[in-house]
């Protein structure tokens, strides 16, 4: 008999490589449900808080926080430890006081602590738009969609938003507080490719004809003048003038850094 649908299975080996965890010390890891993010692009949720927080000791003190509604993402309590979290959503741990937005960086997504203040809001970028019999919906990077409802859909004018431009949403009230352009001149930091993680200026972007957009060439130069070139599809703008994202350094190496500081004192 042939096998029905797909398994619920994840074996160490095979997740991406970029999931804090041992290959060799067992055979399977926690799978992420089908959700806002694919597979390669998303941390579980119990690898969140056991790996990378530290806050839970196994994947069962990890589902014994996660019941009590004491995590929230995006503004949304999640009570499943395999709920998929990726790029630019914020974890908040109100009850601890401690926010977290997903970034990328040279190892793939990591965690970056934020301020409450912004934590109140995320970054959405535009993927596609579909005109409908009332509107426009907006589909963004998250998995989530806009239905921005005009008086004549055949000629909808008060939709401004393009592809690739990227949203700053209120949690509270899902309202778009900002846009954010991507265009040169513009801050931004690549997503995905060799180069992941990099931030810099767009100083260029090709003027496709014979192909795709999202394969158009960007260059991109960090504040040390260093170049490098990438596809539109892993740009991901964050300003216009000021970045709406710090550069901090990485949970995990500031982790190290301080078990370093307590062995050296001893």
């Amino acid at each position: 008999m042939g096998k029905k649908g797909k398994t619920a299975r994840l074996k160490r080996k095979p997740a991406p490589k970029y999931w804090p965890i041992h290959r060799k010390e067992s055979p399977w890891v926690v799978k992420p449900v089908s959700g806002p993010h694919s597979l390669q692009k998303c941390l579980p949720m119990t690898l969140v808080l056991r790996d990378v927080l530290g806050v839970a000791g196994t994947r069962k003190e990890g589902k014994l926080i996660l019941s009590e509604g004491r995590v929230q993402v995006n503004g949304i309590v999640r009570k499943n430890d395999d709920f998929p979290v990726g790029l630019m959503d914020v974890i908040s741990m109100p009850d601890a006081n401690q926010y977290y937005r997903v970034v990328p960086s040279h190892k793939g997504l990591v965690l970056t602590s934020i301020s409450k203040e912004d934590a109140k809001y995320k970054l959405a970028r535009v993927e596609n738009k579909t005109a409908t019999t009332v509107g426009v919906q907006i589909a963004l990077h998250n998995g989530t969609n806009m239905l921005i409802r005009v008086a004549d859909p055949k000629n909808p004018v008060e939709v401004t938003y393009e592809t690739f431009d990227i949203l700053k949403i209120n949690i509270a009230d899902g309202q778009v507080a900002e846009k954010i352009k991507t265009k040169e001149g513009n801050i931004a930091v690549i997503t995905g490719g060799k180069n992941i993680g990099v931030q810099g200026t767009i100083v260029e972007i090709e003027q496709t004809e014979n192909k795709k957009r999202r394969q158009a060439l960007v260059v991109i130069e960090d504040t040390q003048g260093t170049r490098c070139q990438t596809i539109l599809d892993f740009i991901f703008s964050i300003s216009g003038n000021e970045p709406q994202i710090e550069p901090q350094v990485e949970l995990q190496e500031e982790i190290v850094i301080a078990e370093l500081e307590e062995n050296t004192v001893d």
